[in-house]
């Protein structure tokens, strides 16, 4: 069967905006430190359409990459701090914090000895992996992760193909291993590709999904987020009660 053939023909439900979400645990909007917002202008501008959407908490998540984006807790928090500051010089009402999007290579192991981690809700840790490759020694990083009290949350399973190319064994198999899978709205648009779409709106009829998030980057993705919410998957992922967006 092709994976990208099935059609599903129930009919849509236009939600009003994502407050029963509350909280968005991944983007990028602290100023100048990722490829995310490039200054504190953005940033409040991004803040204020998050509230208009209906969400009390963003939890925002900068990269963290060794050969790229190589933050530190100290920046990230230094960069949070510094958000909090203009909002409430701006008086805007949103609940306002800060962890990582961690890269899952040998670096974490240092980050590990050190317990030098930012976590969210319950030592929840967000970490990315490639999109071009299979990497190896990914399950073995997770376990030093889980075995050192982590709960790992893999950020967007769904847009990486070498898991869902061939079948879905790979998503049984994260599961089983005790990862949280966080899936990105926008992938229910279809931004990603059909393979992303496709794999997103399965795990979410499959119950696999613990986390979403918005992943933005820049201030013309609101546009995408809006359009979601008229999604029969985001309606069905927003009523699921284990959605653990909702306990944060």
């Amino acid at each position: 069967m092709n994976l990208f053939s099935a059609k599903d023909s129930t009919p849509s439900v236009k939600l009003e905006d994502y407050s029963l979400l509350h909280t968005d645990i991944h983007s990028h909007l602290i100023p100048g430190i990722d490829d995310g917002s490039p200054d504190m202008e953005t940033t409040l501008q991004m803040l204020r359409e998050f509230k208009s959407l209906g969400f009390k908490k963003i939890i925002t998540s900068p990269h963290v990459v060794s050969d790229g984006y190589n933050n530190t807790t100290a920046t990230i928090l230094a960069g949070r701090d510094k958000v909090r500051a203009a909002l409430a010089q701006n008086n805007i009402d949103i609940e306002f914090d800060a962890i990582a999007e961690y890269y899952l290579d040998e670096t974490i192991t240092e980050k590990i000895t050190n317990k030098d981690l930012l976590t969210f809700g319950k030592n929840y840790i967000l970490v990315e992996l490639s999109y071009q490759q299979k990497q190896s020694g990914t399950f073995d990083l997770i376990y030093k992760l889980q075995v050192a009290g982590y709960r790992v949350v893999l950020a967007h399973p769904e847009r990486y193909p070498y898991y869902y190319e061939n079948d879905f064994a790979t998503y049984y198999n994260l599961k089983d291993r005790g990862i949280y899978l966080q899936v990105n709205i926008a992938s229910l648009s279809g931004k990603y590709g059909k393979g992303a779409k496709y794999t997103a709106e399965r795990m979410i009829d499959e119950k696999m999904v613990d986390f979403i998030g918005s992943d933005l980057h820049r201030l013309t993705q609101f546009e995408n987020l809006r359009d979601c919410l008229r999604l029969k998957h985001m309606s069905k992922i927003l009523t699921y009660e284990k959605l653990l967006n909702k306990t944060l």
